[in-house]
């Protein structure tokens, strides 16, 4: 069974945050939030350490893991070298879901950015990581705690329902404040690039470091490297098959048009639709065999990015057959919720006009 250590997440007992450090030292595995998801940590020097995490998560041995750090002063022994910009992001959006992919030093294991000459550094936003970094004295690597593939962990009940047993201990912090994962930033190449959407909005980097493209890979198999997370295989799923749903060129609403066709079918239908959408179906969100959940209002879409991989498990619990998802504007977080849902669908997309 996998030790489970509850603390405050505003002032955590430290007695409980020293058992999980040694568990760390000691070449474990110990989950633990932060403000965007629940990170599966170990060792970054060890590579038998590392090694556990793609076990236990079963992950795809290619697929690069993120390195947590408490100061600033951790980072340059992690990179061969830090350029201006890099350390004007830092003390503008650190501690915070910003990920910088930077040139690596010898110091980390091969096992968390194989095949690459890169690594993604960062320093989260959470009293009960950064004091569990600072006491366990080394760099964590650390993805999201879940199985691969699958929702990432927003709640220690998220973890647990996916590896317990398989690592050693989770610090239960309470649930997670922003729900997708950090935003992954690449400052060896011009201009910057944006790998994975996330908590940070392009928006505000643009404030920083003027325009930024946002990489979009079109092949996810074969044989390459993906320099950051959440790039090259499938993320996020829940067990039911996922469409998202893009409104027709005529503005028509199709979602429920849609869900009727799939349930005409035989299957369990699951929408996930805004607050707007949901009210405006009225009574019709109540037919049986088509269950819709309220994502969060359009016009705050930092709530449906916290509540998006929760009610992805949802639906899971309900025990729907095929999803029907709403599309978001991809500006602000709606870029990260879309790149998720993206993902989470595996690239299926349905239009109105279909």
């Amino acid at each position: 069974m996998t030790k489970v250590f509850r603390v405050d997440p505003r002032d955590p007992d430290e007695r409980y945050l020293q058992a999980a450090a040694e568990i760390l030292r000691s070449g474990g595995l110990v989950a633990f939030p932060t403000e965007t998801v629940y990170g599966l940590g170990a060792d970054a020097r060890s590579d038998a350490a590392v090694a556990r995490i793609f076990e236990a998560k079963g992950r795809p041995q290619d697929n690069p893991l993120i390195v947590h750090v408490h100061s600033y002063d951790a980072v340059p022994a992690l990179v061969r070298e830090l350029p201006s910009r890099a350390e004007v992001l830092m003390y503008r959006f650190w501690p915070g879901p910003l990920t910088l992919v930077l040139r690596k030093s010898g110091i980390l294991a091969e096992r968390v950015s194989p095949g690459l000459e890169t690594v993604g550094v960062r320093m989260p936003d959470h009293e009960v990581a950064l004091r569990l970094i600072r006491i366990a004295g080394l760099p964590v690597a650390a993805p999201s705690a879940n199985v691969s593939g699958r929702p990432s962990p927003t709640s220690p009940t998220h973890v647990l329902r996916d590896l317990d047993g398989r690592i050693d201990a989770v610090v239960d912090g309470g649930p997670c404040g922003i729900g997708v994962e950090s935003t992954v930033l690449d400052l060896t190449v011009v201009p910057p690039a944006i790998l994975r959407p996330g908590g940070t909005t392009r928006e505000d980097i643009e404030e920083v470091l003027g325009d930024v493209v946002v990489d979009h890979p079109v092949q996810t198999e074969g044989d390459w490297a993906p320099r950051s997370p959440g790039m090259k295989y499938r993320h996020y799923a829940p067990a039911a098959q996922v469409y998202l749903v893009e409104t027709g060129a005529d503005g028509s609403d199709p979602l429920a048009r849609f869900a009727e066709e799939y349930h005409i079918r035989g299957l369990k239908v699951g929408v996930l639709a805004s607050s707007e959408r949901c009210s405006a179906m009225g009574e019709r969100v109540e037919r049986p065999g088509i269950v819709w959940i309220d994502a969060g209002s359009e016009r705050d879409l930092a709530s449906v990015a916290r509540d998006l991989f929760d009610n992805l498990r949802r639906f899971d619990d309900l025990g729907v057959d095929v999803i029907i998802a709403q599309a978001f504007p991809e500006t602000g977080m709606g870029l990260a919720i879309m790149n998720r849902l993206l993902k989470a669908a595996g690239g299926r997309v349905l239009r109105g006009e279909d």
